[in-house]
């Protein structure tokens, strides 16, 4: 489930000739839940592939195919409809299409509102690997990145026509949250930021072990917003079911001695450290190497600490800004403001245990010199979204 804000920004949706073009359907769908207006404009290859009443039916408008429409009586739909786009998305773009964009052609509807646009263009390319890594596309694609066109993917894997290799579109829900980036401002541009995620996991013996509820979707919103930003993310991470951030290295781990080694293993080159993971404190002393069996006793475990893992990189001699987080059920704005007195760390966000734990919603404060910033109920990447903004204040 894909978590997004809802607003009123308009897309102009391209859709080029390529096999593709199915997958603009769903991305159409998801749109138009996420709350966008959407404006599909078709090439007449694309028609080949995929209906117009498909897209009209899930946009809620005609979809527009001609240069000489006169519908409108001005001949202007070039100039109109690329004045009412907040950005251009074109999924898929077919090599010949990025062909056109490098070289200023402007010969049918979707490629000359593209040249007349004063807004963000976006294009997903879609096609066979053998077009995809031959010279020429390669060097339509430096010239159009040059030109400040974003290029969303593609990925690798297998094809339409049974090859396997470079050339597949992303998927729609992919492409949402690459469309998403392109309006959030690119506050952490050029810093590299890490962030812990999830539970840690303490073994017992070999299918035992003690854990926590943390789901890790904090962790990853605050990944997912950073990258937004323009920051360069890793995301050490426990164990969790949830699926990576785009653009993101994920490094994952089980125990809190696990990712303590990870993180002071690639710290040094971080401007920015967010310990959102809930580490365990305490780890079993001897795991038992078989299977623990059921006595008549009552077992004891033997507890050992963990390494505190934001106290060490605070205390690092050239340490990265630290943003610590408490996960409190009482007496919320206290604990957190002793624990970021004892951190020595310049930011901390407090929430209630009880209602963030494994939710898609979360209640934060904000704890730095200036006093503390509410943050209401609100999905996580919402707020995750606010927490970035207050960082790049304060740096």
């Amino acid at each position: 489930m894909i978590m997004t804000e809802l607003h009123s920004k308009s897309i102009l949706l391209g859709i080029t000739g390529g096999i593709a073009a199915y997958k603009a359907a769903e991305l159409v769908r998801l749109l138009v839940k996420a709350g966008y207006n959407v404006q599909c404009v078709m090439t007449e290859t694309a028609q080949h592939f995929i209906g117009a009443a498909t897209l009209q039916a899930l946009s809620g408008k005609p979809v527009l195919m001609k240069l000489w429409d006169n519908t409108n009586g001005d001949g202007m739909d070039h100039i109109r409809l690329s004045r009412e786009a907040d950005a251009i998305l074109i999924a898929p773009t077919s090599a010949n299409f990025i062909a056109k964009l490098a070289h200023g052609l402007a010969d049918d509807l979707l490629s000359t509102l593209c040249l007349a646009r004063a807004c963000p263009l976006a294009v997903a390319p879609a096609m066979n690997k053998q077009m995809w890594d031959k010279p020429a596309t390669q060097r339509n694609l430096v010239q159009i990145r040059q030109d400040g066109i974003n290029v969303i993917g593609p990925a690798s894997g297998e094809q339409a026509c049974g090859e396997l290799g470079m050339g597949r579109m992303l998927e729609p829900e992919t492409l949402l949250i690459e469309l998403e980036a392109l309006f959030q401002p690119k506050l952490l541009a050029g810093k590299h930021v890490m962030i812990t995620a999830g539970p840690t996991y303490e073994p017992i013996d070999p299918v035992r072990g003690i854990t926590n509820l943390s789901s890790g979707k904090m962790g990853y919103a605050l990944a997912r917003a950073a990258w937004e930003a323009g920051a360069t993310v890793t995301l050490v991470s426990g164990p969790t079911a949830l699926t990576t951030p785009p653009n993101v290295r994920v490094i994952s781990v089980t125990t809190a001695q696990e990712m303590h080694d990870e993180v002071m293993r690639g710290i040094k080159k971080m401007a920015i450290f967010i310990g959102v993971a809930a580490v365990a404190d305490y780890r079993v002393a001897q795991v038992a190497q078989q299977k623990l069996k059921k006595t008549k006793t009552t077992p004891t475990l033997t507890l050992e600490p963990n390494p505190d893992i934001l106290a060490k990189v605070a205390a690092l001699p050239k340490a990265p800004f630290c943003v610590g987080f408490a996960a409190e059920t009482e007496k919320l704005s206290e604990h957190a403001q002793a624990k970021r007195a004892t951190k020595a760390i310049p930011l901390i966000i407090a929430n209630r245990a009880q209602d963030a734990l494994g939710q898609d919603e979360s209640t934060l404060i904000l704890i730095d010199s200036n006093g503390s910033h509410a943050l209401p109920r609100q999905p996580k990447l919402l707020s995750a979204r606010q927490v970035i903004k207050h960082i790049a204040s304060l740096l």
